[in-house]
């Protein structure tokens, strides 16, 4: 009897709907992609803070001129498409006063600006 109840229950959590879990029988799979997705990331983000600080002072500079090769390296690091890049050279220089008190946001802006 408790086999049955037990085999409802872990197949009533299969359903199509909507949840905050996702199918349970694949979740070691998606811890796994998950984590594999992170390293990546991670990784990517280090060049990209690597290149911001100690290329700091250039780099503000490069993007008040609206361009430049360690402003081009650190937007291909964070991967930022290239018909993208105009509008956010135009945002960076917007918000340059706190990109040169702050290399940190300057790394996230970048970031996020790749997706």
């Amino acid at each position: 009897m408790r086999i049955p109840l037990i085999f409802l229950v872990v197949l009533a959590g299969c359903s199509n709907e909507a949840n905050h879990l996702g199918n349970p029988f694949f979740l070691p799979i998606s811890g796994l992609t998950t984590a594999a997705s992170n390293a990546v990331y991670s990784e990517r983000r280090g060049t990209v803070e690597v290149l911001v600080k100690s290329n700091h002072p250039a780099l503000i500079d490069q993007i008040n001129a609206g361009n430049g090769p360690i402003l081009t390296q650190a937007m291909d690091a964070a991967r930022i498409p290239q018909e993208d890049r105009e509008t956010r050279i135009f945002q960076m220089q917007s918000d340059l006063g706190l990109y040169q008190a702050n290399p940190g946001a300057l790394v996230t802006a970048l970031m996020v600006y790749g997706g």
